[in-house]
């Protein structure tokens, strides 16, 4: 073996977290939103402190580092592995990996670092409060930051330059999601004494001097809230506590349980477990231990917030300055403009849209036929009466109320009635979606892995599956509803033919700040988590399409584009209407691709799924000819 050669391999294949093909979906659905979250809070935390003076001190100095390093090493973590629930190997190149080593340690151990650091200013702050503003100063702040970055700079430069001393064998897969010491040292087929010994003591000095540091602060920290005499204070004290301390465990906990042990095969299969609380769920618990359970933080959301309100009805009410926060509108009830309020189009778009008869007998149909076949009683079929069920339901919630704008003078809706009708809308649209990904999902197993089909697609998963579908649904739903408890003012003329986000948004005259967060990040995961499923399953789908050598077989594979059709009419005009900026222009803009994603779509999909497959064709010639011979 040539020594001039620092390895034999060029890239590495990473095994994941498991290789069960039906947990892949549920676990790439999971990571994404947990990355989505994650991404979220960091950066909503550091914008927040950024833009906030109140914030300006060192406690949250520490906590803007701690949310820029969380939001890094996750960064470095989770796409890639995002990555394998999707492919059959997930290949990594050698630079590739070992940059992702280098960039994961530098964070890992700042993050032990800086979790010492905000222990030693609680302790400055409960033990010598006389002191904090000369001790904290910003001079220090500043320099115990510089030390963090600089620790975990030397650490993962030693680290990542031990490993590419290291000479790999053939065996290219690296047991785990990530490329991490461990893992790759199994691979070795040259000594890795020195290795081991490095990551002994960096690993023992970089968990236990953050450890002892942070035990040592809250020991004292301890003592001094014993010497308070009333019970309250008490409370306040440890209250400040509690949170970092159960941070800190699990942090410390799962890394000193993944490192400090025997480096084989069994222990690589439990640290897989542990690595996930310290790689992805402790960045995205940390906004939330740290911050939100805050008060200080509590302040000053509450300020923007009214900050916000003051210029929201200085614009739109400037002689009713004064609101009574405690009721939640001031209106009973709206009016819903509708299409258009020109009064020639409105008895010919009543007729127009009575095919709101042709969308429930086609998909009351579907379901029945689906459920009267005992041939059609198959996974996609299964999914299929579920995606009927859900435009059924869908189109009956929009539709109805529709048609009572085209033959009345003004549409009202009641409040209640309007909260209703937007809280259904919510739950059967991001089913839909989902559905949509379950239904690709099925067709790739059905396409790539047909040996294996009636394993993966058994009853339980697809069951599990239409569940995951609606569990969505409702969670999105009931959040969007939940948060729309807003004050609204005396202009309650919603600009559309149903009560909807934005337009509600519009009428609001209290903040909007929380539900403009929460519209931007839900929408993203249920859009953009079902649309890479889609995209990644069809992928596959095309590839293994293009491997058919007789054209027969290709044009008969290449027929299931009309589910193509359908998802690129139903993803556009929800991506047209939902990912653009709430103002009243694009409102009325989004008033045409909506009436195809809430009516149009529910019409066509019995048709593009249904009448054009052979086996439906097939099942109701079965059920006529039945008919005929009674």
């Amino acid at each position: 073996m040539a020594t001039g050669n620092h390895s034999i391999v060029t890239e590495f294949i990473l095994a994941g977290l498991t290789e069960k093909p039906e947990l892949q979906l549920l676990l790439f659905l999971f990571f994404l939103g947990v990355y989505v979250v994650t991404v979220m809070g960091n950066l909503g935390m550091i914008t927040l402190i950024g833009i906030s003076s109140h914030l300006h001190t060192p406690m949250y100095y520490f906590l803007s580092s701690l949310s820029f390093i969380d939001l890094c090493y996750s960064t470095v973590i989770i796409p890639k592995m995002l990555v394998n629930f999707v492919t059959e190997k997930n290949i990594i190149a050698y630079p590739e990996c070992m940059t992702q080593l280098y960039f994961f340690i530098f964070f890992i151990i700042s993050e032990g670092h800086i979790l010492a650091v905000m222990a030693y200013d609680r302790y400055v702050a409960i033990c010598k409060p006389l002191l904090y503003n000369v001790t904290m100063s910003y001079q220090v702040c500043s320099w115990l930051v510089v030390e963090v970055y600089m620790m975990g700079f030397i650490g993962a430069t030693v680290h990542t330059g031990c490993m590419l001393r290291v000479v790999f064998c053939k065996d290219k897969i690296i047991n785990h999601y990530f490329c991490d010491l461990f893992p790759l040292l199994e691979l070795s087929c040259s000594s890795t004494y020195i290795n081991e010994l490095v990551l002994l003591c960096l690993s023992a000095f970089n968990i236990l001097a953050p450890t002892l540091a942070i035990f040592g602060s809250y020991v004292s920290i301890i003592a001094s809230i014993l010497r308070i005499h009333s019970t309250e204070g008490r409370s306040k004290a440890f209250g400040t506590c509690s949170s970092h301390i159960l941070a800190v465990t699990v942090f410390c906990g799962s890394a000193a349980f993944m490192y400090l042990q025997p480096s084989n095969v069994s222990s690589m299969e439990q640290s897989k477990v542990s690595s996930v609380f310290y790689t992805t769920i402790v960045p995205m618990l940390n906004p939330l231990i740290y911050s939100l359970r805050n008060k200080d933080v509590k302040v000053v959301l509450n300020k923007l917030i009214e900050k916000r309100l003051f210029c929201c009805c200085n614009e739109r009410e400037p002689a009713e300055r004064i609101i009574d926060h405690r009721n939640h509108s001031s209106v009973t009830e709206f009016i819903l403009s509708g299409l258009t309020e020109l009064p020639e189009p409105q008895l010919p778009l009543f007729l127009l849209f009575r095919i709101y008869m042709v969308t429930v007998v086609g998909n009351m149909g579907m379901i029945t036929l689906i459920g009267l076949s005992s041939y059609l009683h198959t996974p996609t079929c299964y999914f299929l009466s579920s995606l009927s069920f859900i435009d059924l339901c869908q189109s009956t919630v929009i539709t109805a109320k529709m048609l009572v704008k085209f033959v009345t003078e003004k549409n009202f809706i009641s409040y209640t009635e309007c909260m209703t009708q937007l809280y259904l809308f919510l739950v059967f649209a991001i089913a839909e979606i989902h559905m949509l990904a379950a239904m690709a999902y099925d067709c790739y197993v059905a396409f790539c892995n047909p040996l294996l089909y009636n394993v993966i697609m058994s009853y339980h998963i697809c069951f599990w599956l239409t569940v995951g579908v609606y569990t969505l649904g409702i969670t999105g739903s009931t959040i969007h509803t939940g948060f729309m408890q807003l004050v609204f003012s005396k202009a309650n003329v919603v600009n559309h033919y149903f009560c909807d986000l934005f337009l509600l948004l519009q009428l609001s005259c209290s903040s909007i700040n929380i539900n403009e967060l929460l519209v931007l990040g839900l929408s993203a995961f249920n859009i953009l988590t079902p649309a890479l499923t889609i995209f990644a399953s069809y992928s596959f789908i095309i590839s293994s399409i293009l491997h058919i050598r007789s054209t027969e077989g290709r044009s008969k594979a290449f027929s299931t584009s009309s589910h193509i059709s359908a998802v690129t009419i139903f993803y556009g005009s929800a991506a047209f209407m939902y990912l653009q900026p709430s103002n009243v222009s694009s409102i009325d803009q989004s008033k045409v691709p909506s009436v195809f994603c809430t009516i149009i779509v529910s019409m066509l999909n019995p048709m593009i799924y249904s009448l054009r497959n052979k086996d439906v064709k097939f099942a109701l010639k079965k059920i006529l000819e039945s008919r005929a011979c009674s």
